[in-house]
């Protein structure tokens, strides 16, 4: 039997990747992981960023949304980047480009259509936090596709238009519905939710336990008014 987990999460979310990664790491330990199909759904951190405009820096765009000074939002990515660095991920927030995250989601529907839904998941949470690549150009997207086995052709033609558009705004509307507030949030088989980016051992944990009375265990998140705990 094919257990579902569906993870709600947005690509500037740097507990998201770190979530991603805890919930591989505990499918490394399970041992239905043959089972385990996960879905990737949408949800943006800050829907009202323009398109047409970047930030190249991290701390400027969080002194701006919080009032933070530049050495205080320096302190707060510093510890998360030491959480993902326990959790084997590079948090470069030095380099990351904090953009519109519409067309990334896009993508990454997609790329599940074709099977191919984790890997660009993966390669653009690194193309970002890592790598410090603008997620929302056209050109970094279609080149993240195509390292992932998808058609160039097919990638630009989507993005040309609102392929995929629908998808993300249903996933949106959905984490409205029933409650999500941060994420990452995963969700085993509509029974069982965790909220956060828990260690592997919780998620190891609700693999096991998936097929019981549902129940919510909560831990780090970001919500839509750009706070991460």
């Amino acid at each position: 039997m094919v257990m579902k987990i569906e993870v709600w999460s947005d690509i500037a979310c740097p507990f998201c990747y770190i979530g991603k990664r805890n919930l591989e790491t505990a499918l490394q330990q399970f041992d239905h992981a043959d089972t385990v199909q996960v879905e990737w759904r949408s949800f943006q951190l800050d829907p009202g960023l323009p398109k047409n405009r970047v930030f190249s820096s991290t701390y400027q765009y969080l002194a701006e949304r919080k009032g933070l000074s530049v050495d205080r939002a320096k302190a707060m990515t510093r510890s998360v980047a030491e959480t993902g660095a326990r959790a084997g991920v590079i948090l470069d927030f030095d380099r990351t480009i904090i953009a519109n995250t519409w067309d990334g989601h896009r993508l990454i529907h997609l790329a599940q259509s074709s099977g191919n839904g984790t890997a660009v998941k993966e390669a653009l949470f690194r193309a970002h936090f890592t790598d410090g690549q603008d997620i929302s150009d056209h050109r970094t997207l279609i080149a993240v596709a195509t390292s992932c086995g998808l058609d160039e052709e097919a990638v630009a033609s989507m993005l040309k238009d609102d392929g995929f558009g629908r998808e993300v705004e249903r996933d949106i509307r959905e984490a409205q519905d029933i409650g999500i507030r941060g994420v990452p949030f995963f969700v085993f088989n509509r029974q069982y939710a965790v909220s956060g980016a828990q260690p592997p051992e919780v998620f190891l944990q609700t693999l096991q336990k998936a097929s019981t009375e549902g129940n919510v265990t909560d831990g780090p998140t970001c919500d839509t008014a750009g706070n991460c705990d």
